[in-house]
């Protein structure tokens, strides 16, 4: 069950962003923060597009083998994840996708949140999509192309105007799952930590078999 979110603007006109206090948390807990934000991508000449973050893996840095700062790892690739937080880390998996994080924690310690899978805001507000909109943005690489984020957007705060992330006005999701991440059986006993939230009850959510309800 979702927590429907209204106009997504404060009485006052302005977007509500996230402080930087949201993004220094503990990471894990930032991963369950956004279930439920928006992202707000904007291109010339065109109209935003804003979807709503669904599901997220916390990746923990320097001690966590499944993160590509584990044991202090420092390249151009990961050197976002060494910066300020609120910033984007964009990378390329299998030559192919592209997936987006959101840099956390303090400055300088590497962690990020990485941005699973979202839904178009007009099916949070409860509005009729098709499945093809429904989940054009299920998966990372998927979310990344239907926002049309690209390598290029690695290390760009995300605080507009091409790309914005905003809170939702009437909280999270009711409902939220929590599981081990995809992909990192590499990673020994980390490859267990139970780092990946999701909405429930969300067509859009992947890999559903091995999450379970959290409180």
């Amino acid at each position: 069950m979702i927590v429907r979110e209204n106009s997504g603007v404060t009485p006052a006109g302005q977007a509500t962003r996230p402080p930087r206090a949201f993004w220094e948390k503990p990471t894990e807990e930032v991963a369950r923060a956004l279930l439920g934000c928006r992202l707000v991508r904007r291109l010339p000449g065109l109209p935003a597009r804003t979807v709503v973050i669904v599901e997220t893996e916390a990746y923990l840095g320097i001690t966590d083998r499944a993160a590509h700062t584990w044991n202090g790892r420092r390249t151009p690739r990961v050197e976002p994840m060494w910066g300020p937080p609120g910033h984007a880390y964009v990378y390329r998996v299998y030559g192919v996708h592209d997936c987006l994080n959101v840099v956390t924690g303090a400055e300088g310690l590497p962690q990020a949140v990485l941005l699973r899978a979202a839904v178009p805001v007009e099916w949070w507000k409860g509005r009729d999509v098709s499945r093809h909109d429904l989940l054009s943005a299920s998966g990372p690489g998927r979310l990344c192309r239907t926002l049309s984020v690209g390598r290029e957007m690695s290390g760009i705060p995300l605080r507009g105007p091409g790309l914005d992330l905003l809170l939702p006005l009437a909280g999270g999701p009711r409902g939220v799952l929590s599981g081990p991440r995809v992909g990192v059986d590499y990673a020994g006993e980390a490859a267990a930590w139970p780092l990946r939230f999701a909405v429930a009850d969300c067509p859009a959510v992947t890999r559903r078999s091995r999450l379970r309800s959290v409180p």
